[in-house]
């Protein structure tokens, strides 16, 4: 699994004239940070990076919380309807995204959404829901319902009871919905393509699509690229990786 992620940081810092040699070459030789600059400086790409960091960073933070909510009232809530309107959401799991992508086009032109950065994320926050209710809910329902009962003798209403009691408990929960939404939303191609026209709207897996020229494409250019990528998904890793484990077994065991 490491061995493509290393041959593309490995390609990454190899002169064009060198990228294909047989058999493959892992160690540059030379090296060369060119790529990188020109990755960086061409096809307007930190304009890209800016928008894909906007899109994700507000497609992260409100799936959490819409789904955190969402999660909460299914676990700690007696209310009609409630198992069948869980299972109607976890469809959500079981339909591939793209046979969605005709509706969501004709609802996002239907609210005037195409071409924009708002019609991206109300679509990844959406479409992030499903497994992040899954996964919180399971967490809730574990909490114990004793200090629920303590908050009410206090007086603490419903959002007092999921805000203060709730939300700081479930952090290894709330750890992985924020990884795997962060993750889906930063390198989402698909519906970005299928909506965005405007140039200045472009995302960052955009960007490095054109790259790929029509008769021959620049490797270390692309995988520099995708490098340059790659980074805030693993710093944003690096800082939830210590609940994401438990959070993630969590959800899976007790859902």
């Amino acid at each position: 699994m490491t061995t493509p992620f290393l041959y593309m940081l490995s390609t990454s810092f190899k002169p064009q004239a060198f990228v294909l040699t047989t058999p493959p070459q892992f160690i540059p030789d030379p090296f060369t940070w060119s790529n990188y600059a020109q990755a960086w400086t061409t096809q307007d790409f930190a304009r890209y990076a800016a928008n894909s960091v906007i899109v994700a960073v507000i497609s992260t933070a409100l799936s959490v919380l819409i789904s955190s909510m969402m999660a909460y009232g299914f676990a700690r809530f007696e209310f009609r309807g409630r198992e069948v309107v869980f299972r109607i959401l976890l469809i959500g799991l079981m339909v591939p995204a793209m046979m969605l992508i005709i509706p969501q086009f004709v609802l996002a032109k239907y609210f005037n959404l195409l071409d924009s950065l708002a019609g991206l994320i109300v679509f990844y926050v959406a479409g992030s829901l499903a497994l992040n209710v899954f996964l919180l809910r399971g967490f809730f329902a574990a909490l114990p319902g004793e200090l629920d009962q303590a908050m009410q003798i206090d007086g603490a209403n419903a959002w007092t009871r999921y805000w203060r009691l709730a939300i700081p408990l479930a952090r290894p929960a709330l750890a992985t919905a924020t990884i795997f939404t962060f993750l889906a939303s930063w390198d989402e191609f698909a519906w970005a393509l299928t909506i965005i026209n405007n140039p200045d709207n472009r995302t960052l897996p955009i960007a490095i699509q054109l790259f790929q020229g029509q008769n021959a494409t620049q490797w270390g250019l692309v995988f520099a690229a995708s490098v340059i990528a790659i980074i805030p998904v693993i710093v944003v890793y690096l800082v939830f990786q210590r609940h994401f484990v438990q959070g993630l077994t969590s959800g899976a065991v007790k859902g």
